[in-house]
């Protein structure tokens, strides 16, 4: 027979056992668990990102390097602090930085956003031909550059301003579209 003392004991320790199983047993209440983090991947990103573009002969064509590169759920790419140079054998002298940029996977276009710079240290003459906006759309297959923003073109001391361009970069050609201004010096 057991004890009195005995059995009240082993009475608390079940109960105490049957509680503790209790509060630790899985939620099965059908309510969603929240996670702390989200669980959808979003793609990937870069820091120090360089990423190379080639012709259709497959030869390297031209260079994109940014601080960061991330890729958006509409599969587009963002980079921030862009440089983007073609290479030296195709002949094109023109870079291009901007604070921003982004590459859609459904077009060969790269939109540059926020101090659009492009600068050519020229085939033709020994003059440097600076071309600054705050929005461009550079075609680096077909060398093409165009923007409908207010454009500010400097070839050596002549300055340029115009809203809209089309600029062709492997024949240094410049179209300005509406609003030309300028300052010509000897």
């Amino acid at each position: 027979m057991i004890d009195p003392r005995h059995a009240t004991l082993l009475v608390v320790l079940t109960a105490g056992a049957l509680g503790s199983w209790y509060l630790a047993r899985p939620d099965k209440s059908g309510a969603p668990e929240t996670l702390p983090y989200e669980s959808l991947h979003r793609g990937y990103y870069l820091k120090s990102a360089r990423i190379l573009g080639t012709g259709e002969s497959g030869k390297l064509l031209y260079e994109i390097e940014a601080d960061r590169a991330e890729q958006r759920t509409d599969k587009s790419i963002e980079f921030t602090d862009v440089h983007i140079r073609y290479s030296p054998e195709s002949e094109i002298p023109w870079t291009v930085h901007a604070d921003a940029a982004t590459l859609r996977e459904d077009s060969p276009r790269i939109s540059l956003r926020g101090h659009v710079r492009a600068i050519s240290t020229g085939r033709i003459s020994e003059e440097e031909t600076e071309i600054r906006t705050q929005y461009l759309e550079l075609d680096p297959d077909r060398f093409v550059a165009e923007t409908d923003e207010r454009v500010q073109i400097r070839v050596g001391a002549r300055s340029l301003t115009a809203t809209g361009m089309l600029a062709s970069l492997n024949d240094d050609r410049i179209e300005l579209k509406s609003n030309v201004r300028g300052k010509i010096a000897p």
